[in-house]
């Protein structure tokens, strides 16, 4: 995937893959608003109460940071839905479009993507707070969002933004513009 960034020069983004459950969205706050009825009725079961994906917040800081890092990446929400719950498919769509937009141009626009297998999707990055649905076996990096490492969004970007692209424009001895980027930029690469 490539992306104009100054003066004409295209670079290729690196991708990264955010889950949803507790990582873009609160999931307890979603438990939270159920009545006690339906607590005891689907006891170890909660994601499967019908709805109850449409309840959830926002993490905190989760919006914002989702808007920062698909600026810098080709960003992708990959989350997983209850197999024997129908409705979170459909719910989970339209807390994209509630909370990061659902028009054209929008930084989610058409850019979730429901799996059980999420080790089948190819990228640089995953940011999920489980090894879960094929986590265990992507091939990029990890971020496990929740732990000592990664309690929080502020502590993801840290990981993932560096301050401004370094890009170096020197002049070899026969005057020829040549461009080079500096090493301080890991999502790009020329």
């Amino acid at each position: 995937w490539k992306r104009k960034i100054e003066n004409g020069l295209e670079a290729k983004i690196k991708v990264l893959y955010i889950d949803m459950d507790n990582v873009l969205v609160d999931f307890k706050s979603g438990i939270d608003r159920l009545d006690e009825q339906t607590k005891e009725l689907f006891a170890d079961r909660l994601d499967e109460v019908p709805g109850i994906f449409s309840l959830m917040d926002p993490m905190p800081g989760a919006i914002a940071a989702y808007r920062e890092l698909s600026s810098k990446y080709d960003t992708y929400i990959l989350s997983t839905a209850p197999w024997l719950n129908a409705s979170a498919w459909s719910d989970k769509i339209q807390w994209v479009q509630e909370h990061l937009g659902s028009q054209e141009g929008e930084p989610a626009y058409k850019r979730l993507i429901l799996s059980h297998h999420k080790n089948l999707n190819m990228g640089d990055y995953l940011i999920d707070d489980r090894t879960a649905n094929g986590v265990e076996k992507f091939t990029g990096e990890h971020i496990h969002f929740g732990t000592e490492q990664y309690p929080d969004w502020d502590a993801v970007l840290k990981r993932l933004l560096w301050p401004g692209f370094c890009l170096l424009v020197y002049f070899s001895q026969d005057y020829k513009r040549n461009k080079k980027w500096s090493s301080c930029n890991r999502n790009v690469h020329l």
